[in-house]
């Protein structure tokens, strides 16, 4: 029987993905890297961690689980490189002089590899971590993966690669995430979620992040659509958007952005429902009023549906059940409550290595984490009571 998202918890929730990975994972990353520790050391730590994840994610009462990538190197380098330090690099790829990705607020930054030519195929695909997590989970799965307008900052901005042309590279990013969402599917994924954090941080112009002015947001809105038409309207109505102002070592990387920036133009994306950070907002109301304003009743064939964000992960202190209520109840004044969902603001920990310095370390942040999802879903059950949704 399909995943019905409604029949838990009335308003549908779901997470977005990550959690912070234990302590002694991370080390093992950088024993790996370092060539102090072998493979298999690290896949038995990642395998430990992953089913971990699923347990104290079932244990939260959530309808949904994810395993909290704890194999992927970052939310965007999964298909690219074993680890964020770049080894296990894919074909055509090198670790150097490659575009940031952002700058966060706290002066740190996260890069990508560079292209050196074609054809660009992934070196991972999601599917290949969520194969060796199902048969631990005791709830549906949802699978991340990211979107082809990520993958796009991997071409030179300005420049063509000799005998591999942008056009040809965007037609292989595009069959390459058609794939990482089909075989997620296939795999036994009950919904899956396509990160694209990178479109409010488009409306930014950074000079220290040239691709950032570039006016990119248009084209990694249509480069998205080229995938998501490539499935019908009840496969879409499963497949999501998460946008977020970014979230690594308790850091963000366009929080300052006008919402509006993005939301202007965000729900052309013929996604089925969208994963939208929403407690760290400073000022929600006019963000609600915007996502109610723009959401579509008919996306190319379905009904939108706005997750909104209801726990900041970059914030250790724990969010009750009545808080999270009361931002929906606040919510459904702008969004039609049959159109609502509620989400976290972003992963937990997006990138592998992550320090938590907000939360003192990640074991902490970790525990945190599974108190914050418990909090979502009690929370998100007593707003459906009071507004009369029931489960399905």
């Amino acid at each position: 029987m399909a995943y019905d998202p409604r029949t838990a918890t009335g308003i549908p929730t779901e997470p977005v993905g990550s959690l912070p990975r234990p302590a002694t994972l991370q080390a093992l990353y950088a024993k790996y890297d370092a060539g102090e520790a072998s493979r298999e050391d690290l896949l038995a730590a990642q395998d430990a961690a992953a089913e971990d994840s699923l347990e104290r994610g079932a244990a939260t009462g959530a309808p949904i689980i994810s395993d909290g990538e704890q194999r992927a190197s970052s939310f965007a380098t999964y298909p690219l490189a074993d680890t964020l330090a770049g080894t296990g690099l894919a074909d055509n790829l090198a670790g150097d002089n490659g575009q940031f990705f952002a700058i966060f607020a706290d002066g740190h930054h996260r890069q990508l590899p560079r292209l050196t030519g074609g054809p660009f195929r992934y070196r991972t695909y999601a599917s290949d971590y969520l194969r060796l997590s199902l048969p631990h989970a005791t709830r549906p799965m949802k699978q991340a993966v990211i979107a082809p307008s990520m993958m796009l900052l991997l071409y030179p901005l300005t420049q063509d690669l000799p005998d591999y042309t942008r056009e040809q590279f965007e037609d292989d990013i595009v069959d390459e995430c058609e794939k990482d969402i089909r075989q997620a599917f296939a795999a036994g994924a009950a919904r899956v979620s396509i990160d694209f954090t990178e479109g409010r941080l488009a409306t930014r112009d950074d000079h220290r992040n040239p691709w950032t002015g570039a006016n990119l947001l248009p084209r990694f809105v249509a480069l998205n659509n080229r995938v998501l038409d490539r499935f019908s309207p009840q496969e879409r109505l499963s497949i999501g958007i998460h946008t977020c102002p970014g979230g690594d070592r308790d850091s963000v990387h366009s929080a300052d952005v006008p919402y509006n920036n993005l939301l202007g133009t965000m729900f052309d994306i013929n996604a089925g429902y969208f994963l939208i950070q929403l407690a760290s907002e400073r000022d929600k109301d006019p963000v609600y009023r915007s996502i109610g304003q723009r959401l579509r009743a008919d996306a190319n064939g379905i009904p939108q549906t706005a997750y909104i964000g209801v726990i900041n992960p970059l914030n250790p202190r724990v969010e009750s059940p009545r808080e999270v209520a009361d931002a929906l109840i606040r919510a459904a004044n702008f969004i039609p409550k049959e159109q609502l969902g509620s989400t976290d603001d972003c992963g937990f920990s997006p990138f592998s290595i992550d320090e938590k310095p907000s939360h003192g370390s990640p074991d902490f942040a970790r525990d945190i984490a599974f108190q914050k999802i418990t909090n979502r879903v009690e929370g998100t059950r007593l707003a459906a009571d009071k507004l009369g949704i029931p489960a399905s």
